[in-house]
Formats: structure tokens, C-alpha cells, sequence
């Protein structure tokens, strides 16, 4: 067992929230395997798991728009993880500065 097992233990994907460091906003969640973890952890910069194209992607690195990591926590029960970033430009794939532009009524 390596040292980033117990965060999946309930899964093989976990949900990462990415939050801008400077200002607090939540920026994006995506999901992370074990080899995106560490990858993250080695480089300082975000790579995630995406479910959709079922491969590893190191974010901004077609963009431009990077996330360098200042600080990764986990939640309580290790099956969340919270990424502090730095961010350059946008985070969302649309342009917008957070994923979260959309305001439900």
C-alpha cells in the first residue's frame, strides 16, 4: 500500500475541488486517479483524469492557462481533495475565469 492509497480506498476517481489561493473562488472540480495525484504531487502543477476521453491531462498545457499548486488538502474522511492554485487565466474551458459562472433559479 502506498501512501496515497487511502484516497481510494471508496474509489478509483476522486473529486478534486481547485480554489484560487489568492482570492478563495472555487474555480473548477474535476476528478484525479492515482497516478494524476502523483503527478501533481512531483511537478506542482494540476493533472487530472478525465472521464471523458479516459486519459491523464496536465491542465493548461494546450491553454497556456496553468494551475500551479500552492497547497492539496483532504477532507475529513480522505475521499475529497481540496487544491489550492495559482491560477494563469482562465480555469474553464469556455473562457470563463471559474467553472462555476452559472447561476441556477
Amino acid at each position: 500500500m502506498t501512501e496515497l492509497d487511502k484516497y481510494f480506498v471508496k474509489a478509483d476517481l476522486i473529486p478534486t475541488i481547485i480554489q484560487d489561493a489568492e482570492n478563495g473562488e472555487v474555480l473548477m472540480l474535476a476528478y484525479m486517479n492515482r497516478e494524476s495525484l502523483r503527478k501533481t504531487l512531483d511537478t506542482g502543477y494540476t493533472w487530472f483524469w478525465s472521464r471523458s476521453r479516459n486519459e491523464l491531462w496536465n491542465k493548461g498545457a494546450t491553454s497556456g492557462h496553468l494551475q500551479q499548486v500552492v497547497s492539496i488538502h483532504s477532507d475529513c474522511d480522505d475521499d475529497t481533495l481540496l487544491i489550492r492554485v495559482n491560477q494563469t487565466g482562465a480555469a474553464c474551458h469556455t473562457g470563463h475565469r471559474t467553472c462555476f459562472y452559472t447561476e441556477v433559479q
